[in-house]
């Protein structure tokens, strides 16, 4: 049973077996991809990449794990973590449900994505509820296998045609139009630290976003 944030028993241990065995063959299957590609090949964030997304403001890694909200929806929370390593912070970068993306294809500023946590399969989600602690919009994952709702629709607001890996980005949800965001603003027990992911209505420094740690698939050479 998951644990809520309202109790005192300890944080969910993420179970990393599927997680290594899932990202090793990502890389194999990178590595035969590109073992001679050329620096160009990776610099855009492409449909199918495993990325850790860190708030520029605060230096947070977006995260996730068996823990509900005590309050609000329920769902499952979202917070930002100060470690680089952290198993629970990788996300893969898809698609619309009715229009899926190519494995590989860059991602274009302001199309439709979801981002679903790569260890509980659920993906970012926002909706009306207030978040616990600043009272924004709360932020949850949601869905089950990867199957969720339009609420886990997101778009990537940046400066060039393409979601580039080294510039700065904001996401902003499609039905509700807040920002991803963070105030800073940290939890007690049973994620003591951890800090509070929201929604924001507004584009400011806390909802910066860049892409970090992660595997990237190669754009085919037709895209």
């Amino acid at each position: 049973m998951a644990t809520t944030l309202s109790s005192h028993l300890p944080s969910f241990l993420p179970t990393l077996t599927a997680l290594k065995a899932y990202l090793l063959i990502l890389i194999v299957s990178v590595i035969s991809q590109c073992a001679f590609g050329n620096k160009d090949d990776f610099k855009f964030v492409t449909c199918g990449s495993v990325v850790k997304l860190v708030n520029v403001q605060h230096n947070v890694r977006l995260h996730s794990h068996e823990v509900r909200y005590g309050s609000g929806s329920g769902q499952q929370s979202v917070t930002g973590v100060d470690s680089p390593d952290d198993g629970n912070s990788y996300w893969v970068i898809k698609g619309k449900v009715e229009d899926p993306c190519k494995r590989g294809t860059p991602i274009k500023c302001g199309s439709t994505i979801r981002i679903q946590h790569l260890a509980t399969k659920r993906n970012l989600h926002s909706h009306h509820f207030q978040s616990p602690i600043s009272h924004n919009q709360e932020v949850s994952a949601f869905g089950e296998d990867g199957v969720g709702d339009d609420l886990d629709e997101w778009l990537p607001v940046c400066s060039t045609k393409y979601w580039e890996r080294k510039q700065i980005v904001r996401f902003k949800h499609r039905e509700t139009n807040v920002y991803l965001h963070t105030t800073g603003d940290q939890f007690g027990r049973p994620i003591n630290g951890q800090r509070e992911i929201s929604g924001y209505s507004y584009p400011e420094t806390g909802n910066e976003w860049k892409a970090m740690e992660g595997i990237y698939i190669k754009p085919d050479s037709d895209n």
